[in-house]
């Protein structure tokens, strides 16, 4: 019998935790209501974060097995940016909701039930350390899995939080202790939202990927034998983990078979070092300019414009 696949393995993983987070976030915004806890009822938005989270974890990992077609050539990647700048809009305004209120419960003060909070938000925790638990190997070579990891162990924080704040209510009945949590979870909610909105924004704008220098990719790739200059790079995300890169390579006049052993080796170097996953390489024998930019930007101008113009 032959043993599953290792995405198999993960898809599996990423599914029974998506279904175990939910689970807590309905437990903990029906622990939110009947405890009268603004502090639970925000921590339970927090873990609505985890669930998204875990989505597009588990999306992004079907969707790179889903082949391009003729109408998507790059395939499905973006469609889990889009859902997260709708996710993370739609959370901000409820987290600001959740902070009117807040402020709301310092002058209005209420009094929520202890050991409920600390009883529910206990659950929360177990469940978001299991998980962790789960998907923590393939946190260590998926950023997918990692982020989703992130997600999880913040959400054990805000739990954590809440578990400790129910029983210093209990103890001491200060009931401005809830909506104090209630803050604090927010601002890592919104801490949150804002870093997925600011990563999904750059994809959407063909951004150059986080922690990548596009100097460094161009000195890499003019070190290669054969190469004498790079120009006209781009690298961006077509989703989670996939990389693009596309240059113009100036070449010396040489055959075709030794531009295909170079762009052979430019292939094998970027996806080794930078993690590139689709290139695209145009070889010249000529320059286009004395340029020294990394990118090309100067308008074409063609013989009939340029005679125009004297």
């Amino acid at each position: 019998m032959s043993r599953p696949s290792t995405g198999s393995r993960q898809s599996a993983q990423l599914i029974l935790a998506l279904v175990l987070v939910a689970c807590v976030a309905v437990i903990e915004f029906w622990g939110g209501v009947r405890a009268g806890s603004l502090a639970l009822l925000t921590d339970g938005v927090h873990v609505c974060m985890d669930v998204f989270a875990l989505g597009v974890a588990l999306f992004a990992l079907l969707g790179a097995q889903r082949p391009a077609t003729l109408r998507k050539t790059f395939g499905y990647g973006r469609l889990e940016i889009l859902g997260a700048l709708v996710n993370g809009s739609v959370l901000l305004a409820v987290t600001a909701f959740i902070a009117y209120e807040a402020v709301h419960r310092f002058f209005v003060p209420h009094r929520p039930e202890g050991v409920l909070m600390s009883a529910v938000a206990g659950v929360g925790l177990i469940v978001n350390v299991t998980v962790a638990l789960m998907i923590r190997h393939g946190g260590k070579t998926d950023l997918n899995m990692r982020a989703a990891l992130f997600h999880v162990a913040g959400d054990a924080l805000g739990a954590l939080a809440v578990i400790i704040g129910g029983a210093v209510i209990s103890l001491t009945g200060a009931a401005w202790i809830d909506p104090a949590l209630s803050l604090f979870v927010a601002a890592i909610i919104v801490i949150g939202v804002f870093r997925v909105l600011r990563d999904a924004a750059d994809v959407l704008l063909e951004g150059v990927p986080r922690g990548l220098h596009v100097s460094d990719v161009r000195d890499a790739m003019a070190s290669l034998a054969g190469i004498v200059a790079v120009h006209d790079l781009h690298v961006w995300s077509i989703g989670s983990g996939a990389l693009a890169l596309s240059a113009h390579i100036l070449v010396e006049d040489t055959r075709v078979s030794d531009a295909t052993h170079i762009l052979q080796e430019v292939d094998a170097m970027v996806r080794e070092r930078f993690g590139v996953s689709h290139v695209t390489l145009q070889f010249e024998c000529e320059n286009c300019a004395a340029d020294e930019r990394v990118v090309c930007t100067q308008p074409i101008v063609t013989a009939e414009a340029s005679s125009h113009r004297h």
